[in-house]
């Protein structure tokens, strides 16, 4: 099946308020979509969605084929690699151990759980490809930002998912971790073509080369979506910011942008 997800006329109230309305997307294997918008705009709330992590009020979700309010959130939220920074972790385990939670969709390890020869293989294949290798009993305490980021990838990836949601990787990272971080993505893309991910960001300087399609919202609507090269322009980025903006394209694949003076 190539169609991961499907969002159809989707609105979310919370609390008598719309945080979502009328949205719609549908992401296939092997594509890359940026999420853009302004804080508040609804972008991690309909990464909640697309996620398993909450149902819409109107409108279906289907995600991996099953559709939301007919299949087990739970169960399901486990085909689907969701990265979140903010992630709850407190004790001090290595990152090996780390990335092996993400077998059992745990924050700590499970008790009397051990990791399979295959398990283990998986989790040092995925933290030598993340740029993790030299790292691995390193202690989550004593991790930057970055490297941080980039073990919780590899935790997504350990039950080998299909879809991948990314919820402002690069928040608090400085250059050379953010950096770090969207080269690892860019590898990550190479290394596993079927891969579909959507990544929530509201700074162009952060989505990877590889980048696909793209979906700007504003204020709980879709002003824009479809192929990246369509969607990211100067008047529709403008449009989704409330500013006039300039965009550039650079050889590498990479975004810039600024304020465009009159």
């Amino acid at each position: 099946m190539s169609e991961l997800l499907r969002a159809e006329d989707i609105d979310l109230v919370r609390g008598g308020r719309p945080l979502l309305q009328g949205v719609s997307l549908t992401v296939r294997a092997g594509e890359h979509w940026a999420l853009l918008g302004a804080n508040g705009a609804g972008k991690s709330t309909l990464l909640g969605l697309l996620g398993a992590r909450a149902h819409p009020t109107r409108g279906t979700v289907e995600v991996l084929g099953r559709r939301l309010g007919r299949v087990d959130l739970r169960e399901l939220r486990a085909h689907v690699g969701h990265v979140d920074p903010r992630h709850p972790l407190t004790s001090a385990l290595t990152v090996r151990d780390v990335v092996l939670t993400g077998v059992t969709n745990s924050v700590e390890p499970v008790p009397r759980w051990r990791p399979t020869p295959r398990q283990r293989a998986r989790a040092e294949a995925l933290m030598a490809t993340l740029g993790l290798a030299a790292l691995r009993d390193n202690r989550w305490p004593t991790l930057s930002q970055g490297q941080r980021g980039r073990t919780l990838i590899a935790r997504a990836l350990m039950p080998e998912p299909r879809l991948l949601l990314l919820d402002e990787p690069a928040t608090g990272l400085d250059l050379p971790g953010r950096e770090q971080l969207i080269e690892a993505l860019e590898e990550l893309q190479a290394s596993h073509p079927r891969l579909a991910t959507v990544l929530v960001t509201h700074h162009l300087e952060e989505l990877p080369a590889g980048t696909t399609h793209a979906v700007l919202l504003r204020d709980g609507r879709v002003i824009a979506r479809g192929r990246a090269e369509e969607v990211l322009t100067g008047d529709r980025v403008g449009m989704c910011f409330g500013l006039p903006l300039a965009l550039e394209r650079h050889e590498g694949g990479r975004w810039s942008v600024r304020i465009r003076r009159a």
